[in-house]
Order: structure tokens, then C-alpha cells, then sequence
């Protein structure tokens, strides 16, 4: 028990993201290699889920390009995640909104959570 409780320590990258749940937009910073070169990608939208705990866990971000719906899994621990910025706060009541994918048009908004965002901040690592 000794031993796995070293790994996920040594595992744990200790950058501290913005708190956020399923029906927030956000938008992830990553990294992409191409050959030698780096460069810093976004991606923008809205997630979906959140799945697993501490080293393992997982979300899901949903977003549309063009009429076409583009949904991609990040882990939470990742090295190639630069930052994650918190734009909107979205109010649903599941935990899980997978209907989101066969709503068309204004059917897909999500309610904005009104008040101040604070205590939100973009981390960069």
C-alpha cells in the first residue's frame, strides 16, 4: 500500500486548475509536438462530464465546429495541459449531459450562472 501511495504523490503534478463541473465553458491550453517543433493549442467548449478521482481522473469537453460536434477527453493529470481557463459557469442538473449531443441550436445553450467569478484565475504551469 506503501508503494502506491508514492507513485500517485510522485504522479501528481501539483498545479492547482480552476475548479469547474459538467455545464462550464472552458478552454484547455495543450500541448502538441509536430516533429521538433512545439506549439500550444486550444480548445474550447463545453464539459460534459468528470470522471475518476485524484491521479486518474478525466474530463470530457464538447464543442462545435461548423455543424459538426467535437468532443475530447483530457486527463486531468496530464503533462501536455498548459493551463485551463474558466469562462463561463453554466447551471445544469446532472452531473453528466450527454443529451447536450442531440440538441440542435438554441436547445443547446446552458443557462450562465449569474454573480462574480471569484476566486477564479488562470494557472499557468
Amino acid at each position: 500500500m506503501e508503494l502506491l501511495d508514492f507513485v500517485n504523490n510522485q504522479a501528481k503534478s501539483g498545479r492547482n486548475f480552476p475548479k469547474f463541473k459538467a455545464g462550464d465553458t472552458i478552454t484547455v491550453h495543450f500541448k502538441i509536438k509536430e516533429g521538433d517543433k512545439e506549439r500550444i493549442q486550444l480548445f474550447q467548449g463545453v464539459v460534459l462530464q468528470r470522471s475518476g478521482s485524484a491521479n486518474t481522473s478525466t474530463f470530457t469537453v464538447r464543442k462545435m465546429s461548423g455543424s459538426v460536434g467535437v468532443e475530447r477527453i483530457f486527463p486531468t493529470e496530464s503533462p501536455f495541459i498548459d493551463k485551463i481557463d474558466l469562462n463561463k459557469r453554466g447551471v445544469v442538473r446532472r452531473a453528466r449531459i450527454f443529451y447536450l449531443r442531440e440538441l440542435k441550436g438554441k436547445k443547446a445553450r446552458i443557462k450562465e450562472k449569474l454573480g462574480n467569478m471569484s476566486g477564479v484565475a488562470t494557472v499557468t504551469a
